[in-house]
């Protein structure tokens, strides 16, 4: 039995590393896995989806996996029955969601579903005031995000979503993650370049026109577009992690990083701010437009 601790984990740098170190040391085969919350105090989206993915993956490998809801502080639990997080592996009552955007299990690709739930769930509750056809711009584009998941993450145990609303610092967050063989090792495969480094794919991968894909409707590796240019201008940010490679858009800029912590698959991290501006297309006609 190996028995991991789970820390505090908000969404910097560092505590991305603390959920790729817990990722990496359940790699083995039938191990049985004991997690302790008792030097927890709060779990951001990010954790939710990597927790409920990487219980998944110990399963699916024939292992074992006990959250030890004992030691869980009262706040924690709470805000993990909200989403839907306890309900999922120990049962009792479903999603309360509150400012939760529920956790989400995508065995199979379900577009109706998963459209359903980033419209619905996490755009289509005001906390960011936009247009029905923003909201359409970016909920394909988010999907996308999905479907290069399912048709080249080759993740044989799907992806993991969960959101929440922060009032006190005005944010939306979306964090989706799959187990899969990462973006680094699909654009080697691809041009054949195995020597790239996993900052170098990413960049690739990120480059409008570039796709691993043999047709593509939309331009940019990993379903980018539009979605990077509503981070811009609402001065949010987007954050991807695949093996060492790094990708944060925001603030005016692209940083292409390559980091020390290895994860195999890819999680993609989406933070807007709710600034109660409203974000329209420029093709929408309105006196006051923030437009892109």
């Amino acid at each position: 039995m190996i028995n991991l601790s789970v820390p505090t984990i908000n969404d910097q740098p560092g505590d991305f590393d603390v959920l790729f170190s817990l990722w990496q040391q359940t790699q083995e085969n039938e191990i049985k896995v004991r997690f302790d919350f008792s030097q927890c105090n709060f779990l951001r989206q990010n954790a939710v989806a990597f927790l409920g993915g990487l219980a998944n993956m110990i399963e699916s490998k024939d292992g074992k996996v006990e959250f030890m809801w004992d030691t869980m502080k009262k706040e924690v639990r709470k805000n993990l029955a909200k989403n839907g997080f306890v309900y999922r592996f120990s049962g009792g009552t479903p999603a309360r969601k509150g400012n939760s955007i529920p956790y989400r299990e995508d065995k199979v690709q379900d577009k109706d579903g998963l459209m359903n739930y980033l419209r619905k769930d996490w755009l289509g509750r005001d906390w960011v005031h936009i247009s029905e056809l923003v909201q359409e711009a970016i909920t394909g584009r988010v999907w996308e995000i999905y479907t290069n998941a399912f048709e080249h993450g080759k993740s044989t145990i799907g992806i993991y979503s969960c959101g929440q609303h922060y009032p006190r610092w005005r944010e939306l967050a979306l964090t989706v993650v799959d187990f899969g063989v990462g973006i680094p090792a699909n654009v080697r495969s691809h041009l054949q370049q195995s020597e790239y480094s996993a900052d170098e794919a990413m960049k690739w991968a990120s480059t409008p026109g570039n796709t691993t894909k043999p047709k593509e409707d939309i331009p940019g590796g990993v379903g980018l577009g539009l979605l990077k240019d509503f981070v811009e201008i609402n001065k949010g940010y987007l954050e991807i992690f695949s093996h060492e490679g790094y990708l944060n858009i925001g603030h005016g800029r692209e940083t292409f990083l390559k980091r020390d912590l290895f994860f195999k698959g890819t999680l993609v991290n989406i933070k807007f701010k709710c600034d109660n501006k409203l974000y329209l297309l420029t093709s929408e006609q309105t006196t006051e437009p923030i437009s892109f």
